[in-house]
């Protein structure tokens, strides 16, 4: 449909709770995933949520069809929308990985993360959505959600050493915006 333009951070947009959806497969819902596939896709995004572009609602899409330029050597993750999530943690393990975002483009942070969780919401027809995931999966869902409780990755940071522009931590990469 259409790309839409990504919030950068410090858009006060960025830092709101987003609303649950309550009517499933309209219109408008699928009109808002199909230009959020399209700001994704033309990004090179893992994941993007409806926050990003300015809409308030608990929407997020994520996955990873084959090799993703931001994350070479990531697994693929399925491509899914998932609508009203609710995250949790099957155990205390954190696991450390690198983090970039759409809307904090051209940096990347070490961020820790739950390895594995259990992830639960609906897809755009009001589906139940049930999944365990562990590893990049996990990372990119728990990334995502955040943004719908008004989150940025360097807020989740311990050690801000950790934290700089893609093409002087990774200069192999070749890219300079990353999600």
């Amino acid at each position: 449909m259409t790309v839409r333009e990504i919030l950068k951070m410090g858009d006060a947009r960025l830092l709101r709770i987003a609303e649950p959806v309550v009517v499933f497969d309209t219109d408008a819902l699928h009109a808002l995933v199909a230009d959020m596939t399209d700001t994704m896709a033309a990004a090179n995004g893992a994941g993007l949520a409806a926050p990003q572009i300015g809409v308030n609602q608990q929407v997020v899409i994520f996955g990873t069809d084959a090799v993703n330029p931001r994350y070479p050597e990531a697994p693929v993750v399925p491509r899914t929308i998932l609508i009203n999530p609710v995250i949790t943690p099957l155990d205390d393990e954190l696991e450390d990985g690198w983090e970039g975002c759409l809307s904090v483009p051209g940096l990347r942070g070490l961020v820790p993360r739950n390895r594995r969780i259990r992830y639960q919401g609906f897809d755009l027809f009001g589906d139940a959505i049930d999944r365990t995931v562990e590893g990049f999966h996990a990372r990119v869902v728990q990334h995502e959600c955040d943004h719908l409780i008004g989150r940025l990755y360097p807020t989740r940071m311990r050690d801000l050493t950790q934290f700089g522009f893609t093409e002087v931590l990774f200069p192999g990469l070749g890219v300079a915006d990353d999600d």
